[in-house]
C-alpha cells in the first residue's frame, strides 16, 4: 500500500501564481496574500513596517491586527522570522498596527 502525502501544489482552487505570492503571518501562522498582510523589515534592531513592500532586506509578514501582533510577541517570532539573535524593538510597529486596527 502506497502512502501519498498532499503537498501545497495539490491544494485545489489556487493557481501556481497565487501560491507563489502567499505569505505566512508570523503571529497566527495562517497563510494569506500579500495584500492582506503587513510586510516588516529590520534596521538597527528596530522592526519597521513596510506597507509599500519596497524596503530592501529580509522581510516578514503579519496581519495588521493587535491580536496577531500580540501572538507574534508572545511567541517571540520576530527574531526568528528575521533570523537575528536577541530581542528586537517592536514599539514603532506596535503603534503602526494599533493605528491600522482602529
Amino acid at each position: 500500500m502506497e502512502h501519498v502525502t498532499e503537498t501545497a501544489d495539490a491544494r485545489p482552487g489556487l493557481s501556481k501564481s497565487d501560491k507563489a505570492r502567499e505569505r505566512t503571518c508570523i503571529g497566527c501562522r495562517k497563510r494569506s496574500g500579500p495584500a492582506d498582510l503587513l510586510r516588516m523589515t529590520v534596521s538597527g534592531g528596530l522592526v519597521l513596517p513596510d506597507p509599500g513592500h519596497r524596503a530592501p532586506g529580509r522581510g516578514a509578514h503579519l496581519h495588521p491586527t493587535t491580536e496577531c501582533f500580540d501572538l507574534a510577541v508572545r511567541r517571540k517570532a520576530f527574531p526568528r522570522a528575521f533570523r537575528v539573535p536577541g530581542p528586537l524593538d517592536v514599539t514603532g510597529l506596535r503603534d503602526h498596527v494599533a493605528q491600522r486596527d482602529k
